[in-house]
């Protein structure tokens, strides 16, 4: 995707020599606002006075957006695939992309979104953001500064709605002070250094600051409204910070698409909302979205979105498959449904999309080190027991059936192609060995048996636990899962595959009540982004020391001190994100590296598969290839309100 809006870099210096690109804006902008076009639909209402004319509705110089393929045509709507009622952030992957900043396509640099520019000073603590002039809320209400300063001062630093600030607006345990310094202008001042910001604004957490309309979240909260306990009390709710969320929601929320009056700054808002019972989600075009295309028509093309809800995977993909789906690749991209996809692309009339994963492993296993249960914690935290686990898995019969041999044996850190590859943490102890696992285990004192030939532990008490997956979510995991648990039956370990739903993974592991977990393991072309896995970094990823992460994040206040390992890497780590420049931070996380491969945390099955997914052959301007990533919300950053359709 380009656009004509350049990015600018990091430094003072760099923004120097990115005003070409705010020229560029300036023309275009002056063009769209000649240009004028905007969807029928709007346009009679211009005409009949119930909405102003479009260059009212647009900023002075609006973002200019080139079209992937070609200008498109209003109209039509776009079908997409929910599961559940708790799938709110299928629909924050195709919408809610309405940050301060963005992602370029390629995932690799940080372009301008609602702040046109920004200076960062020398040591990275500092960022003064320059924000679109004229851009509105949905319902036609000026955003501004002080949008940005009431949701990070009076929102999201409140302790009453956020125990603690977020990871992304805090450093060194402080938050981040916000001001502003005119309508379109807003300092972030970080206590330290914090030169990973723009990377994380433009990550789905990094949503908060263009989140809260101050003109209509403001009355849900005490130091504006003198009368809230009432208001509490009329919509039935235990407290205001209920009533705030049910309102206003947050970034990861369902009640953030469940309350149409709330204004938004998407291309889309609700129409239909995401509710208990609901069998579908409907979005209307916002008639006041603040981008145009490269002849001045306003975006979106499309008119509505409507996610339909299915219960279970198999009614998604019966959708897709019969043509009901327009786009679609979450809940669906798992190697099994890939030749059944493949068949049906005349039937379905689409084409395929393929996803290049940003995770470097397809199942990473959390041994939980800091476990509740004393022999369980001491097994856990035996280096040699989790080396010996490592050994006694056959990977390649996991590749050959459970991912079509599309794989090779990986532990953990960034992917081969990316420039930080760590050889020794990637590879070491992925061979399978029964003999050399079982050798371990031995001099580990497990060597003693029970009849069934399970090992047992000094205490007497089988060897066994549970790990901990979710099988509507990675339906492949469990697969995997089964096959370990039969190779690791063989080499005298006993493990239950423990199916449970998302929210109860969740709850037991932030109950430190697990005994091990599985996840996609994160950082293959992001590793500052998301580093869970080279030491405790954050309290429901690092879910083999969940207290040690609460510790690191709250600075100490809460959770359980780490071991020194753990805490030489963290110090490393604040070190990496403290300078912008990037050879000196790859130097820091390969010491990060090379203490995490020392120190051998987590288990890891194998690299990262490739994803899928489908696309209708009338809906144009998509790319065909992107990246893969939470942090790169797919399809978001390609812009789906430059999509279109043909006739």
């Amino acid at each position: 995707m380009r656009d004509e809006i350049l990015s600018r870099g990091v430094t003072r210096r760099a923004v120097l020599g990115g005003m070409a690109g705010v020229a560029a804006l300036s023309l275009a902008g002056r063009a769209a606002a000649a240009a004028g076009g905007e969807a029928p639909a709007l346009a009679e209402l211009v005409k009949g006075g119930k909405l102003p004319p479009l260059a009212d509705r647009l900023p002075k110089k609006p973002m200019v957006v080139t079209p992937f393929e070609k200008v498109g045509t209003y109209g039509g709507t776009l079908r997409r695939g929910l599961r559940g009622s708790s799938d709110h952030n299928g629909i924050l992957r195709m919408v809610g992309n309405q940050s301060l900043v963005r992602w370029n396509m390629e995932f690799t640099k940080v372009l301008p979104n609602l702040a046109e520019r920004w200076e960062v000073n020398d040591d990275a603590s500092q960022f003064t953001f320059h924000l679109i002039e004229g851009a509105r809320w949905s319902d036609g209400h000026p955003f501004t500064a002080d949008d940005i300063v009431f949701a990070i001062e009076d929102c999201v630093k409140n302790s009453e709605l956020y125990s603690a600030t977020p990871a992304q607006l805090s450093v060194a345990g402080k938050a981040v002070n916000v001001e502003k310094i005119d309508d379109f202008t807003v300092k972030f001042t970080f206590a330290a250094a914090n030169a990973l910001y723009l990377e994380n604004l433009a990550t789905p957490l990094g949503q908060h600051p263009t989140l809260f309309p101050k003109h209509y979240c403001s009355q849900f909260l005490p130091k504006y409204n003198s009368n809230i306990a009432e208001d509490v009390k009329k919509a039935g709710v235990s407290s205001w910070p209920e009533l705030f969320r049910a309102r206003c929601g947050d970034i990861e929320i369902p009640s953030r698409w469940g309350n149409p009056d709330k204004p938004t700054l998407d291309p889309w808002v609700i129409k239909e909302p995401y509710s208990g019972g609901a069998t579908r989600v409907v979005m209307t075009r916002n008639p006041y979205f603040w981008q145009v295309d490269t002849e001045g028509n306003q975006l979106p093309y499309i008119d509505e979105l409507n996610f339909s809800i299915s219960q279970d995977v198999e009614s998604l993909m019966l959708n897709v498959i019969s043509g009901k789906i327009d786009i679609q690749e979450r809940h669906i991209s798992v190697l099994a449904n890939k030749p059944t996809l493949s068949q049906n692309m005349k039937k379905g009339d689409y084409r395929l999309l393929t996803l290049v994963p940003s995770t470097s492993q397809q199942c990473q296993i959390y041994f939980n080190m800091t476990h509740k249960d004393p022999a369980m914690r001491k097994m856990f935290v035996d280096k040699s027991v989790r080396q010996a686990l490592s050994l006694g898995i056959n990977r390649q019969e996991v590749i050959d059936i459970v991912y079509f041999g599309q794989s090779q044996g990986y532990q953990a850190g960034p992917r081969p192609e990316h420039p930080w590859y760590h050889e020794k943490l990637a590879r070491q102890f992925t061979e399978y060995d029964p003999d050399k696992a079982g050798a371990l285990l031995d001099k580990a004192g497990y060597d003693k048996k029970d009849a069934n030939g399970f090992r047992l532990r000094p205490d007497g008490q089988k060897v066994f636990f549970a790990v901990d997956v979710i099988p509507t979510l990675y339906p492949d995991l469990v697969d995997a899962l089964e096959l370990v648990k039969a190779h690791w039956a063989q080499i005298g370990v006993d493990m239950k595959v423990n199916t449970i739903e998302r929210a109860l993974y969740y709850t037991r592991g932030d109950d430190n009540a697990h005994d091990a977990q599985v996840w996609p393991g994160p950082g293959g072309l992001d590793p500052m982004l998301d580093p869970r896995d080279f030491f405790a970094f954050h309290p429901q990823g690092s879910r083999y020391a969940i207290p040690w992460a609460l510790w690191y994040t709250s600075n100490g206040k809460k959770g359980e001190e780490p071991p020194e390992s753990q805490k030489k890497r963290m110090k490393l780590f604040d070190d990496a994100r403290s300078t912008a420049d990037l050879d000196k931070r790859g130097a820091v996380m390969k010491q990060i590296f090379d203490i995490a491969a020392d120190e051998f945390e987590t288990v890891g099955l194998c690299l990262a598969v490739g994803g899928f997914g489908i696309i209708r052959n009338n809906l144009r301007n998509v790319p065909e290839k992107e990246p893969d990533s939470w942090s790169w919300p797919n399809p978001g950053p390609a812009l789906p309100q430059q999509f279109t359709f043909t006739s």
